[in-house]
């Protein structure tokens, strides 16, 4: 395989190596946009809907999906707020401060599969980003 190897055929290999790791990242989205959710409760608790969407960077409605899915799923709990009975009170519960504070997949799918290399391999891999980094677009 070494000195046989086309510009294509290494081209065609990074493409499919990409795909792989966009289709991975995809999957990881959902578990990000959970931890933010459960990180504006946390950190307006007793949070209002309205500073939940405003911290989690969603529309109302959006923040109201996850929020309702939170709840269904044991990560909050929703009561009316004592100050203000027309507005809801929204905290973690044990469970959702669990899951808030259990290592997440945020660093996602590339870095798994780097961390796994020996030391020898990450200076390969650095290498040849390097020289890709400098090429000419």
């Amino acid at each position: 395989m070494w000195n046989q190897s086309t510009p294509q055929a290494i081209a065609q290999r990074l493409s499919a190596l990409f795909e792989a790791l966009d289709d991975q990242r995809h999957a990881d989205r959902g578990d990000r946009a959970t931890r933010a959710l459960l990180a504006a409760v946390a950190d307006h608790e007793p949070a209002t809907l309205g500073q939940v969407a405003a911290a989690s960077a969603r529309g109302a409605p959006a923040a109201s999906r996850g929020v309702e899915a939170l709840v269904q799923a044991g990560h909050v709990d929703r009561a009316p707020d004592p100050t203000n009975r027309r507005r809801l009170a929204l905290r973690l519960t044990e469970q959702g401060r669990a899951l808030l504070t259990q290592r997440g997949t945020a660093a996602g799918p590339l870095v798994r599969r780097v961390s796994r290399l020996a030391q020898s391999e990450l200076r390969a891999v650095e290498r040849a980003l390097e020289i890709l980094e400098r090429m000419p677009k």
